[in-house]
């Protein structure tokens, strides 16, 4: 019997993909398969995974022929996945020896859906630990309420679907819109929260995220990223209102965030992205629109004040950065 699967997309990842997979063998076990989903690589990716055939016991390799995107590599994954649990890792990142068993332990012990963990983000030599947003760490909640409230930085807002662990008879809970190839995990994270049963935070940071690295898509200013936009249309779509004043924050911190480094974008790509963003909050609510502004650092306000010059401004008040919603 199979009881974790860890589902490892890859794009063209020769420089790094043989570091996760090296670090993978380092956490293998009876009972634990790995599923490598190949999209479309046409680097060497294809040789240095095939390289592990014998040194990674569990090893499944799947490839597209054509680049689908992070979202339908990742369900494709799902869809070959065996495991009572299901874990992701992306190809340009590793883990800490012993972080797979740990996380089998802490979903096995706590009894829940899903479990969320901490990071640590690596740029070159220098090592940062990001901590799940919320504080209660070993206690089984109601994932609803790890929303809420709208103004501080909530289970929401940390998306990365690699920090956790999922039982997978979640079923189509797990599966990302495979029409997005940009914030994918943005509606995956917000549907996971609303529909699943039970969740905990505990206190592991054994996957080290890579950070900057060339050809990622938080580097790249081509057109995918407009999907940040359909992205924010699935989290809004069919929202209960007591959770629109949090989606309204998290979209005005976002869109200012990627307004902010925007120089990635052509000229051209700048003014559609631009022009979306203001189609959109034209949309929303816009006292809580305003709301959100006002919470703002200046500078993000500014930026958003700039797409809708007439919106009335709201009630300023204290920025903790620590609350910052990115």
């Amino acid at each position: 019997m199979i009881t974790l699967s860890v589902v490892v997309p890859v794009r063209d990842g020769e420089r790094f993909i043989a570091d996760a997979l090296t670090s993978l063998c380092r956490n293998a076990a009876p009972g634990f398969e790995f599923i490598v989903v190949d999209d479309g690589s046409v680097d060497a990716t294809a040789d240095v995974v095939a390289g592990f055939a014998d040194d990674l016991p569990g090893l499944t390799v799947l490839r597209n022929p054509e680049p689908l995107g992070l979202a339908d590599a990742r369900n494709a994954g799902l869809a070959a996945a065996t495991g009572r649990y299901v874990t992701f890792m992306d190809g340009d990142d590793w883990l800490a020896p012993g972080h797979l068993a740990r996380l089998v332990a802490a979903i096995d012990g706590l009894g829940c859906d899903f479990v969320r963990t901490d990071h640590v983000q690596a740029e070159g030599r220098k090592r940062v630990v990001h901590r799940a947003p919320l504080a209660r760490r070993g206690a089984v909640l109601d994932p609803r309420e790890a929303i809420l409230p709208a103004g501080v930085r909530t289970m929401v807002d940390y998306p990365y679907a690699w920090a956790g662990v999922y039982r997978r008879s979640l079923g189509d809970l797990l599966h990302f819109p495979g029409s997005l190839h940009t914030a994918e995990d943005r509606p995956w994270i917000w549907r996971l929260h609303r529909e699943a049963a039970s969740f905990a935070v505990v206190p592991l940071a054994g996957l080290f995220y890579r950070r900057l690295v060339p050809g990622s898509l938080t580097q790249v200013g081509d057109e995918r990223q407009l999907h940040f936009f359909d992205a924010f249309e699935l989290v809004l779509k069919d929202l209960e209102p007591e959770f629109l004043p949090k989606a309204v924050r998290n979209f005005c911190a976002l869109l200012a965030h990627h307004l902010n480094i925007g120089d990635r974008f052509m000229p051209e790509l700048r003014a559609r992205f631009e022009e979306r963003g203001r189609d959109m909050l034209r949309t929303l609510p816009q006292e809580q629109v305003s709301e959100a502004l006002a919470g703002m650092p200046a500078e993000r306000e500014a930026v958003l004040r700039a797409l809708l010059p007439d919106l009335a401004p709201g009630t300023r008040f204290r920025v903790r950065r620590d609350h910052e919603e990115l």
